[in-house]
């Protein structure tokens, strides 16, 4: 048994202070720290730092050098190593547009080796592309773009969490409508050409989720409010690169204030750089040029980013004033429910996983916790 203490520990409703938080594989309870009893427990200073659910990131590609499509167990290791460091606890490694061989290597690789990983935990596969739109491919090489199909992924049904989709490629929503059904899996609306009227027809069909929401979609205009307009006007949740570059701190704030918090979730869509020097890498088999803030194919397109969650939070916190609790909510508690994890992962709460950060007032990472085991200290 371990005891955090001396920490201000994030739950879902508040910041709790002078209280201790006790914890094996799983969370045991949150009692006042004079009742720790220090000879039954291995105790861990928190040193006046925040105590706070790990990070779940649902739409990464890679990091530090590796990504989800080199489709080996190393390339795995390092991203979820590297993650642990920037205080995720959990992801979906993402693919991308490439041949169907490709995509099946990467999914094979994650339903193989997902258990094994040492630093975050891998939850299933985010899958974007190749159902998609050749308008907004975005960093997608469109070669690959094709129809959607249900005979693509029923081979990988028990492991992909996610599906992007462009519904209007899906002739009369067939595809949508067949997956939908499919309880572990959700269809996010991403990369995408369609009209208003066809967006939400496809939410109304099964579209519950809208990947990196504003970026590759038609935009909101108040002739034809676009994919952005049905995000806006539907229940569906929505995740959003808060990098401030992907997109603007006002535009994220409008949506924040249209959806309300609990449907907004902080995602990274990293690529392999994140983490990494500036220099030229490959996505997908294109040269991404890398700087200190971005990432971007040579014709200046965003080619994914070099975010990690951490510094998503510290922007919300910084650059919107959002509080520490529901910025911590978007990147934890947030993506948990969406990908319906959230009866054992995403918050400090009794019973469940205790996967557990420290980070300072600056949201750097001091240790990360997962499943009971310390993984990663600074």
């Amino acid at each position: 048994m371990k005891a955090i203490i001396n920490g201000k520990i994030i739950t879902e409703g508040e910041v709790l202070k002078g209280k201790a938080l006790i914890f094996d594989e799983k969370i045991v309870d949150i009692v006042d720290e004079k009742e720790v009893d220090i000879s039954d427990c291995e105790i861990i200073d928190a040193k006046g730092n925040y105590v706070s659910p790990g990070f779940i990131d649902i739409h990464i590609h890679g990091l530090g050098g590796s990504d989800t499509m080199d489709a080996s167990f190393e390339a795995l290791q390092n991203i979820s190593k590297t993650l642990a460091k920037c205080g995720t606890t959990a992801f979906l490694p993402t693919t991308m547009t490439m041949s169907r061989d490709s995509i099946y290597m990467a999914l094979e690789n994650i339903k193989s080796n997902k258990d094994k990983v040492k630093g975050a935990k891998v939850l299933g596969a985010h899958l974007e592309g190749p159902f998609i739109s050749k308008k907004y491919k975005g960093a997608q090489d469109d070669k690959y773009i094709i129809p959607p199909s249900y005979d693509f992924i029923m081979d990988y049904i028990d492991v992909i969490k996610i599906i992007t989709v462009a519904p209007e490629v899906d002739e009369e929503f067939k595809f949508i409508d067949s997956t939908s059904k499919i309880k572990d899996i959700v269809l996010s609306m991403g990369h995408t050409s369609a009209n208003y009227e066809v967006a939400v027809n496809a939410i109304k069909k099964g579209i519950s989720h809208s990947t990196h929401t504003f970026n590759a979609m038609s935009p909101f205009n108040h002739r034809e409010p676009g994919a952005v307009g049905a995000v806006f006007n539907t229940d569906i949740t929505c995740e959003v690169i808060a990098d401030l570059i992907h997109v603007h701190p006002e535009a994220l704030r409008l949506l924040i204030k249209i959806k309300g918090i609990d449907k907004v979730v902080l995602i990274t869509d990293s690529m392999r750089a994140g983490c990494m020097e500036e220099g030229i890498y490959d996505l997908g088999g294109q040269k991404v040029f890398v700087d200190k803030t971005s990432a971007r194919l040579e014709d200046g397109t965003l080619a994914g980013s070099i975010l990690t969650l951490n510094r998503a939070v510290y922007n919300v916190v910084n650059k919107l004033g959002i509080n520490i609790v529901d910025a911590v909510r978007m990147a934890s508690l947030n993506p948990a429910k969406v990908i319906k994890e959230d009866s054992r992962i995403g918050s400090i709460q009794k019973g469940k996983n205790a996967d557990i950060i420290i980070f300072n007032e600056d949201i750097d990472v001091m240790l990360t916790i997962v499943e009971g085991k310390i993984v990663f200290t600074a």
